[in-house]
């Protein structure tokens, strides 16, 4: 990659820097949302941009600028939505831009309000960290046969409820449901063991028809850009009723998503092979090439009036199972995909506590609690807690992240 400097004051090491560049929907105080690209602790005004006549060269309508979500620029394609980045790359890198000038086409994220920056039709989970899973599958159910057998097959996934996803600072209330104490009939109540999945998301940026299939070669076409995602869970109502459909009341209150997204290509000089998949999957699930990144996870738990204590440091680049065989297999029997879809990489765990990605793991589904560093104790989170996510990629001096995802959870209701 070329080395690229910026006239913008870029804080060092910040997830923002002019190799990034990520899409959001920003709005200030009496005007609408409108998209914004993240350069440093700024936001450049992409619709404002655009009205001075700077993306004129892209014959882009400026209105697709003024939005509520991303879904109208996306479906422009990656040729036009790469163009812009590129072009505004450009922008800021040229020390006698025109930019340098109009100082109101940058604002300071602390002035604006970040949203949902993509209208999300539907939303898939998948379970595809093999650590995860084996963990998982352990704790529930027997250590000697923790994954099922058809994990390594096929990158196992749910349809979840795209309408509680919700972007970052927004508060969640504790879930209420049916739990089954050991030794009682169930009983109705707030969850007691209340939980993050350190996740991260991708939206889908090309539609398909039904009754197309999309190729692990095709699938990262298909994919426009990436977010940290918390898959908030209520681990006893989840245990209660997931077998044998699978995850519902337990995951479908609230999960959170990070406001900026990364584009595949900002990402690509992170590129990393994913782990060897044993028995040699089916001839569409193969891939070629590096399809996994090396993107730094880490989880955060802050007590109310506390400091914050990191419960967690993982990678993305643990997922057994790829984005492009998690499109290829949600594809293959015809389901069509629609720009704005969400999917997710299910929980992102490493082979030792310290890098599991749910409090379910790393406190041995309650029986080890861990010492937070004001000395407070957590099995699972508590009323009033705040859970941080980060992620950042870095190679060469370069540096590409993905700012936050954060909530408190509130008692019941």
């Amino acid at each position: 990659m070329n080395t690229l400097k910026t006239w913008v004051n870029v804080p060092e090491n910040s997830d923002f820097s002019i190799y990034n560049l990520p899409f959001g929907i920003f709005s200030l105080k009496n005007k609408k949302r409108r998209i914004g690209i993240a350069i440093g602790t700024q936001i450049l005004d992409v619709y404002a941009l655009s009205k001075l006549g700077h993306l004129k060269e892209l014959s882009i309508d400026s209105k697709v600028f003024k939005n509520k979500y991303l879904n109208d620029f996306i479906s422009l394609g990656k040729e036009k939505t790469n163009a812009v980045r590129l072009k505004v790359q450009e922008l800021l890198s040229d020390k006698d831009s025109p930019l340098r000038e109009l100082s109101s086409l940058l604002i300071k994220q602390e002035d604006a309000t970040m949203h949902l920056p993509v209208k999300i039709g539907d939303y898939t989970d998948f379970y595809s960290s093999i650590e995860h899973a084996t963990n998982v599958g352990s704790l529930f159910r027997d250590p000697d046969n923790a994954l099922m057998p058809n994990w390594r097959h096929l990158p196992v996934g749910y349809h979840g409820r795209s309408s509680s996803i919700i972007v970052t600072g927004v508060d969640i209330h504790r879930p209420k449901g049916q739990t089954k104490p050991a030794d009682s009939a169930p009983i109705y109540q707030a969850s007691q063991r209340m939980d993050f999945e350190l996740e991260m998301g991708y939206i889908i940026g090309k539609k398909t028809k039904l009754g197309d299939t999309v190729t692990t070669d095709e699938a990262e076409e298909y994919i426009f850009g990436k977010v940290l995602f918390n898959d908030w869970t209520a681990r006893d109502i989840q245990v209660w009723e997931y077998i044998p459909l699978g995850p519902f009341l337990g995951k479908n209150f609230a999960s959170s998503i990070s406001p900026w997204i990364v584009t595949l290509e900002a990402l690509e000089p992170f590129r990393v092979e994913t782990p060897e998949q044993k028995p040699t999957v089916l001839p569409y699930l193969q891939t070629t090439g590096l399809k996994n990144y090396n993107i730094n996870l880490e989880v955060a738990i802050q007590p109310q009036d506390s400091k914050e204590s990191i419960v967690c440091k993982s990678n993305f680049k643990y997922m057994y199972w790829s984005m492009a065989q998690q499109i290829a297999h949600h594809t293959v029997n015809g389901c069509n995909l629609n720009v704005g879809d969400m999917m997710a990489s299910g929980t992102i765990s490493g082979k030792t506590t310290d890098s599991y990605g749910s409090m379910l793991e790393i406190s041995k589904a309650g029986k080890q609690p861990i010492t937070l560093d004001d000395g407070e104790k957590r099995s699972f989170i508590h009323d009033y807690d705040t859970v941080i996510m980060r992620g950042f990629c870095e190679k060469d001096g370069i540096r590409v992240g993905f700012g936050e995802v954060k909530g408190m959870v509130l008692p019941a209701l």
